[in-house]
Order: C-alpha cells, then structure tokens, then sequence
C-alpha cells in the first residue's frame, strides 16, 4: 500500500456538505479568496492554488464566470485568463527557478476534465530530474513543499506583479 502525507486533503474529507449545496467550487466571489487558496485576480480571471497537486506549484487559472465551454468566453476573459498565465510563467522563473511549465486545458470529460462545468488552464511548473523512481516504479508522486508554503510564496510574488 502506497502512503502519501498530504494533511492538507483532511479538511476536504471533513468537509460538511448540505444537501443541495451543488455550488462549483471555482465560482468564488472573492470574498473566500485567502481560505480557498486563489493567489490574485486579473479583471475576469484569477488563479488558484490545486490542492491535489501534481507537483508542487501546480495552480489552475480560472475565469470568473462559470463556464466549461471554450466558445462562450468573451476576448476580454480569454485574455485575462492569458495574462494570469503570462504572469505566472515570471512568477515561476522568479521564485521556484523553473525549467519549463506544462500548461493545459482538458475540455469535456473525454479529454479528462475531472469538473466540466467551470473550465480552467492547469500550470504545472517542472524541472529536470522532477520525475524520479517514485512515479516510474512506486505509481507515487512526492510533493516537495507543503501545499500551503507554495502558496504563500506564490501569492506573494504575483501579488507584487499584479498590484
């Protein structure tokens, strides 16, 4: 059996959910930004923390609008949702020391979107030599920094260049 310590996931497994509390989990007002982990906002975008990441760094960049259709954002929310990638490019560089970003989109749950309903552009930051024997032979991912000290730096970085 595979052990991963991820103390994170514990608030997501206490969470009490009502009954017919269906409410998407990326439509935030911004009133629950710091407890939901978004890292800042641009006009009708902003960027979240993943808090089942593939490494560590991993964020999404979401509109404002709920929407899983590409085709239904206007050009003023597809170029903020840009923009917040543009940044978050520096952002890595600057303070993680990247050597490349995987930027994605799965559309529709045949291209693997785990939630269809609110699009979003995952960024995975990467490094040589990030992939090791865990993932190859123990089916494992180690995450190399505590969810939350990811964040902190992030927020702060972008932050600075939003603001």
């Amino acid at each position: 059996m595979d052990r991963v310590w991820a103390p994170w996931r514990m608030e997501y497994i206490t969470a009490t959910k009502k009954p017919g509390d269906n409410k998407c989990f990326l439509c935030l007002d911004g009133s629950t930004d710091d407890e939901a982990l978004v890292l800042g906002r641009l006009g009708k975008a902003f960027v979240i923390m993943n808090r089942f990441p593939y490494t560590n760094g991993h964020v999404m960049v979401v509109p404002v609008r709920h929407t899983g259709l590409m085709e239904d954002l206007a050009e003023d929310e597809l170029l903020d949702m840009m923009r917040l990638v543009k940044l978050m490019i520096a952002v890595y560089k600057e303070e993680f020391n990247v050597e490349g970003v995987n930027v994605g989109i799965n559309l529709g749950r045949a291209a693997g979107a785990g939630l269809e309903e609110h699009l979003h552009i995952h960024m995975v930051p990467r490094w040589f030599g990030d992939t090791n024997f865990m993932a190859v032979t123990g089916e494992t991912r180690v995450i190399s920094e505590h969810l939350m000290t990811s964040c902190e730096r992030l927020k702060r970085r972008l932050r600075e260049k939003v603001l």
